[in-house]
């Protein structure tokens, strides 16, 4: 009786705990245009989409344990579709200057949420219909598959003219997206993504992970859990698409290459594979490494020798660095932990002795 007791208090002050972090971070977005300039706030709501992107791909790679390599495709889906779903109908008819837009597409204008719910559900849908040939397959042979659904949709978006305006892409798309958007669902996909990970779903995924035979002939349905986390994992990448064309303004296929998934991965990999937190984290270091090492493609001068700007430079770079992390620290920054507030819960209300399961993965 005391036991469970205890149990409830810690549950209620862990939730307490998440309620004010909430309200204190948000407060501090509300006052982050007083006192951070447009450029650190353009970074922290890239960190942010990265974040929500970077759960998502993690989920699959991580906590499912299936190697993917075609996060790109349903990030385009997403982007592509808040871009012609939110943009005036004048603007389409500007910019569509090689081919008229198709119907209904170029009548419609909706606001931001919905067409940003229709992104996620469109990548979900597309994350399905690719889930039920490739899942038959694993290891290498499932990360050729996704990696090859990407490049098709590159290609796509290239090709379709009358539906993506092709290699000219889309622009003057309307720019809602702010800190509260960004952030608001980086949070949102980060508690989501920690409730799964702690339901029965979540345990089943680990299990695959661990082991598909071990974990079929207990009970689990092994195509059906895959197909699920790809799902889940479709739709928060098509709303980090959504998200990513908002704020940038301008999409076009080159955007969404491979080296979309190559960032995507370096990410998950610093990280830790399995831990969301892990992605929050690197996808904040990503980001702002990608800023401070823009001086490595300009040119520069070293004593008497002069080196020319180099583009791509930042890219090798983070190929070093994922080179490294493989070689010598495999985990990544936490490995498949999870940051909680056990170390202030333990010291209010102890459990003496009696191991609070769940502890390590809920925050």
């Amino acid at each position: 009786m005391e036991r469970e007791l205890i149990l409830q208090k810690r549950k209620r002050l862990r939730i307490a705990l998440n309620v004010i972090f909430l309200a204190l971070f948000f407060l501090f977005l509300s006052k982050a245009d007083d006192f951070l300039d447009p450029y650190f706030i353009r970074i922290l709501n890239v960190s942010a989409v990265y974040t929500t992107m970077a759960m998502a791909y993690n989920l699959v790679n991580g906590t499912l344990g299936q190697f993917m390599l075609g996060p790109n495709a349903f990030i385009a889906l997403g982007a592509y579709t808040v871009a012609l779903l939110t943009m005036p109908v004048q603007k389409k008819a500007l910019a569509f200057i090689i081919e008229p837009l198709i119907w209904p597409l170029n009548s419609i204008c909706l606001p931001f949420l919905p067409a940003l719910i229709l992104a996620g559900i469109i990548g979900a849908i597309a994350a399905y219909l690719l889930g039920i040939p490739s899942f038959k397959l694993r290891g290498d042979y499932l990360a050729i598959v996704t990696l090859g659904f990407g490049e098709i949709m590159v290609v796509l978006a290239s090709n379709l003219i009358s539906i993506t305006n092709g290699a000219l892409g889309l622009k003057d798309i309307p720019g809602y997206v702010n800190l509260y958007w960004t952030w608001g669902w980086a949070f949102f996909t980060y508690f989501f993504m920690r409730w799964l990970r702690t339901s029965s779903y979540g345990r089943a995924f680990e299990a695959i992970r661990e082991d598909e035979i071990a974990a079929e002939a207990v009970g689990i349905d092994i195509k059906k859990h895959k197909l699920l986390a790809l799902t889940i994992a479709g739709f928060f990448l098509g709303v980090g698409g959504g998200l990513l064309a908002s704020l940038l303004g301008t999409i076009d296929p080159k955007l969404f290459s491979f080296f979309f998934t190559f960032n995507l991965l370096i990410i998950i990999v610093l990280g830790g594979l399995g831990s969301f937190t892990g992605s929050a984290i690197a996808a904040f270091i990503f980001v702002l490494l990608s800023e401070m090492l823009r001086s490595v493609e300009s040119p520069m001068n070293i004593g008497p020798f002069h080196i020319p700007g180099i583009p791509g430079m930042r890219m090798v770079v983070f190929s070093l660095l994922l080179i490294f992390m493989m070689l010598y620290w495999q985990r990544g920054l936490m490995g498949r932990k999870e940051l909680s507030w056990d170390f202030i819960i333990d010291r209010i209300y102890p459990l003496k002795g009696v191991k609070d399961v769940g502890s390590a993965t809920e925050a």
